[in-house]
């Protein structure tokens, strides 16, 4: 057995896709899947004319709003690669769940719009990657629009992410001029043509110096060509896998994924560097992949899935050992042992029950309420992973129930949702108000309309004037204590119990820091397993 989960640990290659919304992010996540065949046809994902939406966007709302709003995983065989990807949110205001998301791959493949550059959201996901060193491959995408020079391009990438990068392909021309790619790698021209549903391709394997470049793209773009890969050459390093591993340089492919072009290269070129699954912290030790016991944490939680059976799904992401069905597990938040009939692998909203999982593997765990995010399920050992903090929310609204005859289904209701990560909820003593924190106005569309179509229950909100939450600790009780009584109006506590103060404005957080030295204020909940 020990032969085996190093062997099929070798084969997992677990990744993020993320990006700025309306990047292309979920049309290159579907088009991976054409190309590792994992479905047969593409559709257009966001047309009007097409009802058709991307495998990976399930949720009613997703396809109402053109938007994905909750992580989808998705497993497919290539060249004899177990490969999980974990599409994520685009739209900032779900930007907590795809932090959390990143905590449970290996690598991530960010991409960009070649005509817009770097936008904010991606210089924010870039920097939780930059927190834990992750490895990035980026793909600049929609080279058949007219976008920025690519060799500006590859500036900004540096300027604002603050990482080194390294072209492995190079387009001839962009927009309605756009050509095709070179590898740079594979010294071959790969000719552009528009195809939305096939992975056919027209490749030629050339060196620059033949004549037959100049027949084949015109003697001005051919030139060029040759131009470009001679500064490359000059100005960036050579590829460095081991620099890429390390998180300090990024590899760079273009490409147009809604024209299946580019993505077979990405998709090779991944299987080729990219990273097996790694050491997992823990408040005791690291973890190794490798070990014989069995060790993973859930990264997210999913209530209705499947809306016909209201059912709750904990994605479990696999560290160490072989995750085995109808096996007990322990518990150790809650000190107890629990085992699971029906766990299963995930095609975005199909699934399909597994006898068995290893490290880099995502399962899904049909949960009846057992599960938060973050919660560690072990072989016996009392370990609790790291790295999956609450953020401070940004717009904070009091929840404020409609229909007192439902009062039960709207409790129900908002203790699942929040415990799927994609908000957090607060609740104040006084009167027992119930608050919701997001960190964007759109959360509280996506729970209002949830409420309703999933759990029966109608609500509205009332703007409340905080900024931020605090977790508040000290090392004397009497003290800690003390602020809470003094300040108990602006005193909430999480679903953990753990109090948190409110503050209505940065100025006032920073005096009652000024003001109350014995008392510390975190901007995230990680101090309860400080790393």
């Amino acid at each position: 057995m020990q032969t085996n989960i190093q062997a099929e640990t070798a084969r997992r290659r677990t990744f993020a896709i993320i990006s700025h919304p309306d990047a292309g992010k979920t049309t290159l996540t579907e088009k991976l899947l054409l190309f590792g065949g994992a479905i047969q046809t593409a559709g257009a994902v966001k047309s009007n004319k097409i009802k058709k939406t991307a495998t990976s966007d399930f949720m009613e709302i997703e396809k109402q709003r053109g938007i994905s709003v909750a992580t989808s995983v998705m497993t497919f065989e290539y060249n004899n690669l177990k490969i999980n990807i974990l599409d994520t949110p685009g739209h900032k205001d779900f930007a907590e769940d795809t932090y959390r998301t990143l905590t449970a791959v290996d690598s991530v493949i960010l991409v960009i719009d070649c005509v817009k550059g770097v936008e904010e959201q991606t210089e924010r996901l870039m920097e939780v990657c930059r927190m834990r060193d992750t490895p990035v491959i980026i793909f600049i995408n929609k080279l058949d629009r007219e976008g920025q020079n690519p060799f500006d391009l590859l500036d900004e990438l540096e300027e604002k992410l603050s990482i080194r990068v390294r072209p492995m392909t190079w387009p001839v021309n962009m927009g309605s001029d756009f050509k095709g790619v070179y590898s740079l790698i594979e010294k071959k021209l790969y000719f552009f043509k528009a195809n939305k549903t096939k992975v056919e391709a027209d490749v030629l394997p050339i060196d620059l110096a033949d004549d037959l470049l100049d027949t084949k793209v015109g003697v001005r773009d051919a030139a060029q060509l040759r131009e470009d890969v001679e500064l490359i050459d000059g100005v960036y390093d050579s590829f460095d896998r081991q620099a890429y591993l390390d998180g300090k340089l990024a590899p760079v492919f273009f490409g147009s994924a809604v024209n299946n072009f580019g993505v077979k290269e990405l998709l090779e070129g991944f299987c080729d560097i990219s990273p097996e699954p790694i050491a997992r912290p823990t408040d005791k030790r690291e973890v190794e992949p490798g070990e014989k016991n069995f060790s993973g944490f859930v990264f997210k939680i999913h209530a209705n899935l499947d809306p016909r059976h209201r059912d709750r799904i904990a994605f479990l992401r696999i560290c160490s050992g072989v995750f085995e069905r109808n096996k007990f597990y322990h518990h150790t938040r809650l000190d107890k042992n629990v085992r699971f009939a029906s766990p299963f692998s995930f095609m975005a909203d199909s699934k399909s029950v597994v006898e068995e999982g290893f490290p880099g593997d995502v399962v899904g765990l049909y949960d009846t309420g057992t599960f938060k995010i973050g919660d560690t399920l072990t072989e016996g050992e009392e370990l609790q992973f790291q790295g999956i903090p609450s953020f401070s929310p940004e717009i904070f609204k009091e929840l404020v129930n409609l229909d007192p005859m439902k009062s039960k289904q709207l409790d129900k209701g908002i203790q699942q949702l929040t415990d799927e990560g994609v908000a957090q909820l607060f609740t104040l003593e006084l009167g027992n108000r119930k608050i919701v924190g997001t960190v964007g106005e759109l959360q509280f569309e996506v729970i209002q309309y949830r409420l309703e179509n999933e759990y029966g229950a109608k609500c509205r909100w009332v703007p409340l004037n905080y900024t931020k939450a605090c977790w508040i600790t000290a090392e004397n009780p009497v003290k800690l204590a003390e602020f809470i009584r003094l300040k108990g109006n602006q005193i909430a506590y999480d679903k953990d119990q753990n109090p948190v103060f409110l503050a209505e404005s940065d100025w006032m957080l920073r005096m009652n820091e000024q003001n109350n030295p014995d008392v510390t204020f975190h901007l995230t909940s990680e101090f309860k397993v400080a790393v």
